[in-house]
């Protein structure tokens, strides 16, 4: 089995933080050995260095996207943080909006963009929202927003979800194999993906109402969690709502914020 010794850890952090700007603590060696790892060996490839060589050459094959997918995948499930989504309800219900345009801007496998679907369809169907929205997922990993458009889901990632919006929103047998889920095409249509690194400018794709930035910004060092959150902020709309992971701690930007809860936000100037 290869050793990732300190100074191939250090040069692989290095790549990743000057490339798509994930920053590794000395802490995560053994995390980046053993997303890395498996993957070395299905190469057939004899140590990290190697597979370092790999990934820094010009004819890298999209190896070096496949590094950045196993670097950056983390555990994701429907509904995660179920208050951010209950105070969405709340805020929605008082202002009862014709349309509406959400940014789910680090959507991994698509959990989030689709939980968002679920909610606003339902408001919709009360009459609490108009019928114009719509929701875009973006991340930096080709792989999960692979798995995001195809939206079919192990019924465990869906153990927040009640039995009634289960029956209204996805599919299963017909579509679907046992054990999986796949969301309705009804719902799909609403949501589209695209590959976008948060690390570099972002062309104008909003303005939106909602921006959710969760259980990403643990990847990037203060500096770099600024310039995110800032460039990010760029596309929300003045009064919009705001939301990282709760555990993310104060939002490191200049844009003012108005604080609604943990991890929750409203851009000033409504």
């Amino acid at each position: 089995m290869a050793t990732l010794n300190d100074p191939t850890f250090r040069r692989i952090t290095e790549l990743m933080y000057g490339a798509v700007g994930l920053s590794f603590a000395d802490g995560k060696k053994p995390l980046v050995s053993s997303r890395l790892g498996p993957r070395i060996q299905r190469l057939g490839l004899d140590s990290y260095e190697d597979y370092l060589a790999l990934i820094e050459g010009p004819e890298d094959g999209g190896e070096f996207q496949v590094a950045v997918d196993l670097l950056t995948t983390n555990e994701t499930y429907f509904f995660r943080e179920p208050a951010h989504y209950a105070l969405l309800e709340a805020e929605l219900s008082a202002t009862r909006p014709r349309s509406l345009s959400v940014w789910s801007a680090a959507s991994s496998f698509g959990d989030e963009a689709y939980s968002t679907a679920m909610l606003l369809a339902d408001l919709q169907q009360q009459g609490r929202i108009g019928s114009d929205w719509r929701i875009l997922g973006t991340d930096i990993s080709d792989r999960v927003l692979r798995s995001a458009t195809e939206a079919i889901y192990p019924l465990e990632r869906l153990r927040m979800v009640t039995p009634e919006r289960l029956h209204r929103h996805c599919l299963r047998g017909e579509g679907a194999s046992d054990g999986l889920v796949q969301i309705h095409p009804r719902l799909r249509e609403r949501v589209r993906f695209g590959q976008l690194n948060l690390c570099r400018p972002v062309e104008s794709i909003g303005p939106f109402d909602v921006i959710f930035l969760r259980n990403v910004l643990i990847y990037f060092d203060p500096t770099t969690k600024s310039e995110v959150v800032d460039r990010v902020l760029t596309q929300l709309r003045p009064g919009g709502l705001f939301f990282i992971g709760t555990a993310e701690g104060r939002v490191p930007c200049r844009t003012p914020l108005q604080v609604l809860a943990p991890g929750a936000f409203r851009k000033d100037g409504a």
